[in-house]
């Protein structure tokens, strides 16, 4: 599928448009967040985190347009989230237990998601979605500055919570021994879900079929629902320290649940799927008796022969 291709003022507008808007909204968290934070040289740590991630994404953004490449934009995501916990964590006073645990969950997440992505890449050879938009370096900004904002939304609530000041930490009680089992739970249905694909993928004999096997007859999506779980784990383990406006943490798993469910993530596969199985009674059968997101507890059977 195409869609017509702007004209370069209309397309620099645009571009504009999203580069300010993704800047702005890192700066509204990154004011929000920033209450009670530790600070070094009077600068709240957590502003401080914001404004690394942004500029971990221009700086990369620069040899990535010399060499007209994409090949490492995922890895540069998940090596942010990695580098940005680990300096909050060494550099925040006393970092209590909390946050260690916190930055743990996202480093780990981070090296899991980019070692992935990196093999996915290595793989494929190049990612179709920047083939209109490399030769354009407005457009190709565009989408490594939005990349600093999903950063920065995402880690919000660990982040925010890594680098409270000593006046605002907590004992670990309950809702943080919760988070931490929501956040295991989440990462393993994730990995089980992305192994499954890799596997099933690998398979000459899949080729151009869809996986309905394992945790794909539960869900048609078990990996985002693996990935949402994640984050509302990091959320509850740090919503016992979260004080005023620092409850914009909680934009981190609304945003993940939106980034999914609405816009990159199932939409676009959905769409996809329906191109090119929407035809066959098998997938009919699998699409109707299988939830898109939420796994259910019992396999329903599905026809397993193509019309």
């Amino acid at each position: 599928m195409s869609s017509p291709t702007p004209t370069r003022p209309a397309s620099s507008r645009s571009s504009l448009i999203a580069i300010g808007a993704a800047l702005v909204i890192g700066a509204l968290v990154a004011v929000a967040g920033s209450q009670n934070s530790a600070t070094i040289g009077g600068i709240p740590l957590f502003a401080l985190a914001v404004a690394a991630a942004f500029a971990i994404q221009v700086i990369a953004f620069i040899p990535a347009m010399l060499l007209q490449t994409e090949r490492f934009f995922d890895l540069t995501g998940s090596l942010t989230f990695l580098v940005i916990s680990a300096a909050l964590v060494l550099l925040t006073p006393m970092p209590d237990a909390r946050s260690w645990i916190l930055a743990a969950m996202v480093m780990l997440w981070a090296v899991r998601l980019g070692s992935f992505l990196a093999l996915r890449v290595h793989k494929a050879g190049s990612d179709g979605r920047f083939d209109a938009i490399k030769g354009s370096p407005l457009r190709f900004l565009q989408v490594w500055v939005i990349q600093g904002a999903w950063v920065s939304l995402t880690a919000a609530a660990a982040w925010i919570a890594i680098s409270a000041g000593t006046a605002a930490r907590a004992p670990i009680g309950w809702l943080t021994v919760v988070g931490i089992v929501v956040w295991v739970l989440g990462m393993v249905v994730e990995i089980v879900a992305d192994a499954q694909k890799s596997a099933f993928r690998a398979d000459p004999r899949n080729r151009d079929e869809f996986i309905r096997t394992g945790l794909w007859s539960r869900s048609r999506h078990p990996n985002y629902f693996g990935e949402i779980v994640i984050w509302v784990g990091v959320f509850l383990t740090a919503a016992p320290v979260l004080v005023g406006w620092q409850w914009i943490a909680l934009l981190s798993p609304l945003f993940v649940i939106l980034l999914l469910t609405r816009v990159s993530g199932i939409p676009l596969l959905e769409t996809r799927a329906e191109k090119k199985w929407g035809d066959r009674t098998d997938y009919i059968a699998y699409r109707e008796s299988t939830p898109v997101l939420i796994p259910k507890l019992t396999r329903i059977a599905v026809q397993e022969t193509a019309a």
